[in-house]
């Protein structure tokens, strides 16, 4: 759960500009802001290998501190990547009251795959929705929600009001979005693939230039025999 948290450190930044960016991110580091509530967005820099460490633990909730300060509880605001090296560009971290439910989004992981009967009996197993929006405290959003797909036939499919809520968790789906509607997974027949239909050979006769069959050696044009004592 997010109470076990991480702890990043960042240090403050007071250059900005394209040129400065440019420059923080040929030394490895990456800029970003930090918001808080009514409070004065501060700016600040971190090592990129740090913070997609701490990414890549899941963690909807960290600690951050700006030059060795105060310990805040933050989440992620918004990730900026590259769109091809799907490099870290900029990030943002917005501070929380923990006694205040967020909402935040969740990864779905899915469970039992290979145990599944339908995808032994060769089914393709589809995962439609991988993250889900949830509200609940800061302390209460899970890193990720674990769904059992174990018992999937062949042309089943799992909707989100199947998934038990975590303690403390409500889906926040926006406005008009029920629960049944939104698809999980879904487990789908093997794919056939089309044989390639046999090539026909076409018998073909040859045909002289004038659309007759070509004539036998020693036959004239009536396709008699000719005189071979030259009479």
């Amino acid at each position: 759960m997010a109470s076990d948290r991480p702890t990043l450190e960042v240090s403050e930044r007071s250059e900005f500009g394209s040129r400065t960016t440019r420059r923080l991110r040929r030394e490895g580091l990456v800029p970003g802001i930090v918001y808080s509530g009514g409070e004065e967005a501060r700016t600040f820099s971190v090592p990129e290998r740090e913070v997609r460490n701490i990414l890549a633990t899941g963690h909807a909730l960290l600690d951050l501190t700006i030059e060795g300060g105060k310990a805040e509880p933050v989440v992620v605001k918004e990730e900026q990547r590259h769109p091809v090296r799907g490099q870290l560009m900029h990030i943002d971290f917005q501070v929380v009251r923990l006694d205040q439910a967020i909402q935040s989004e969740v990864s779905i992981e899915l469970l039992g795959i290979d145990d599944s009967p339908g995808v032994k009996s060769g089914g393709v197993l589809e995962h439609i929705t991988h993250q889900v929006n949830v509200e609940a405290l800061p302390t209460d959003i899970p890193d990720s929600i674990a769904v059992d797909v174990s018992g999937m036939e062949i042309g089943d499919t799992l909707q989100l009001d199947s998934v038990p809520k975590p303690e403390g968790v409500e889906w926040s789906l926006g406005e008009g979005i029920e629960v049944e509607e939104v698809t999980i997974a879904t487990l789908n027949p093997p794919r056939v693939e089309e044989e390639p239909e046999p090539e026909v050979e076409e018998e073909t006769e040859l045909i002289g230039e004038t659309g007759e069959a070509p004539q036998a050696d020693g036959e004239d044009s009536d396709g008699e025999a000719g005189d071979s004592d030259g009479e």
